[in-house]
């Protein structure tokens, strides 16, 4: 569990190095969206710390664990999502096995499969709607 807020501060390091790198061809919005990212990647790692505690305290997790998974599998996508626009189109036409632009572009890849495994998000969202938030279930009638 605590392996992976490790995983995203990490590319969130890397997305900043990159973004310094292209600054000046960078979009108005990429300088937003790249600091999204870093403080989204905080907000994710002190949430894992809160429930590893409440866990070593003899607390359970529940639902909420659905809420932590739609959050890292779309903070993944959005911060290989702006990597892809910080390299530009023609990194997708890149041959596979250039480096750092590789990286990211399997990443990218990877990045758009986490909101179906694990659970699909909608399946979470379904789960938060009805546990923590107690709405009726889908269809039920």
């Amino acid at each position: 569990m605590l392996r992976s807020p490790g995983r995203f501060q990490a590319t969130a390091r890397r997305l900043v190095e990159l973004f310094r790198q292209h600054e000046n061809a960078a979009a108005p919005s990429a300088r937003e969206a790249v600091n999204r990212a870093w403080m989204d990647t905080q907000a994710y790692a002190y949430n894992t710390y809160a429930v590893a505690a409440k866990i070593m305290a003899g607390g359970k997790i529940g639902a909420e664990a659905s809420l932590n998974k739609i959050f890292w599998s779309e903070l993944d996508r959005a911060m290989h999502r702006t990597a892809m626009q910080l390299l530009g189109a023609a990194a997708e036409l890149r041959h596979l096995g250039d480096g750092a632009i590789n990286d990211w572009l399997e990443g990218y890849m990877f990045s758009l499969s986490g909101p179906i495994y694990a659970g699909s998000n909608e399946i979470q969202r379904n789960i938060t709607a009805e546990r923590l938030l107690g709405l009726p279930r889908v269809g039920a009638g």
